[in-house]
């Protein structure tokens, strides 16, 4: 099963943390609450979803993990909380419904839903074809874009392979950010890195001019201590999805259309409100678009 992220950027939800965490093409809509952070939508206001029946529906139990913030994190009080968290208790405000909220390993979710342990996996899932397999989904909720960080004194007016042209370029080895640069980019000097961390602090030391990968762990990194005020993003952001993946729902078990159609209601009905860009910056102060 797979995050919106690769296996390989797990540790980073840590570090987003620590560095301050506590459109694109498909992407039809957004609002601005604050006119440094852009907050993506992904909702359509001409195609307004019906309000489905939710009287018979129970109590909604929700799956979800506590390692990866700042999405899902156990908090100073010990319980579980993050983006997901709160946005799982606020689709449940607008429907009016009881919930639960349990915790599981991450790559136990699924199997719980398909053995009936669970309604609905709130995680950063991923919404593949492996796991659309296994498990009915939302309208995704967000996605991140891939972004390019340059040092400061490297002036470009917007980013094309031309204008990277012989630039040295930092990338994790192995990852999608790889393979999107050696398909799309093929006159830079692609320098690999086993980790995020080590190709960060090659940009850092000037080794290389850019860094190319997760737009969310660059923000954190760009306002936090470690980037050493070095960097700013250039151009982007970039969303293709067979690269980058088709962003995250939540999952649920697969037939349950009335709990699928009442959430996608419910994720509608805060993003219309305003809810949603207040809980989007509350975790993401700092714009990744």
């Amino acid at each position: 099963m797979n995050r919106l992220f690769s296996a390989r950027w797990r540790a980073l939800g840590a570090l987003a943390l620590f560095l301050g965490a506590s459109l694109a093409s498909g992407d039809v809509s957004a609002q601005i609450k604050d006119s440094s952070v852009f907050v993506p939508g992904f909702w359509d206001p001409k195609h307004r979803p019906e309000k489905p029946d939710t009287s018979r529906m129970g109590v909604i139990r929700f799956l979800t993990e506590d390692d990866y913030p700042p999405f899902n994190f156990k908090g100073p009080n010990g319980q579980v909380s993050g983006f997901n968290v709160d946005l799982a208790r606020a689709l449940c405000n607008e429907l009016g419904a009881t919930c639960t909220i349990q915790v599981r390993r991450f790559n136990t979710l699924l199997d719980a839903l398909d053995k009936n342990l669970g309604d609905a996996a709130i995680a950063s899932i991923a919404i593949t074809p492996q796991n659309r397999e296994r498990a009915d989904f939302t309208d995704r909720y967000y996605r991140t874009p891939a972004r390019f960080v340059a040092r400061k004194e490297v002036l470009l007016d917007q980013i094309t392979p031309e204008s990277l042209s012989g630039r040295k370029v930092a990338v994790v080895a192995g990852s999608a950010h790889e393979a999107y640069l050696r398909d799309f980019f093929p006159e830079m000097t692609i320098k690999s890195y086993p980790n995020i961390e080590t190709a960060l602090a090659a940009l850092k030391r000037a080794e290389t001019d850019l860094y190319f990968g997760d737009g969310i762990t660059i923000a954190f990194w760009l306002n936090g201590a470690g980037s050493g005020n070095c960097c700013v993003f250039r151009g982007g952001p970039f969303t293709e999805s067979r690269y980058f993946g088709e962003g995250v729902g939540i999952a649920v078990k697969r037939g349950n259309e009335t709990l699928r159609r009442a959430l996608n209601y419910a994720l509608f009905k805060l993003w219309e409100k305003g809810t949603y860009t207040d809980l989007y910056l509350r975790y993401f102060p700092i714009s990744f678009y």
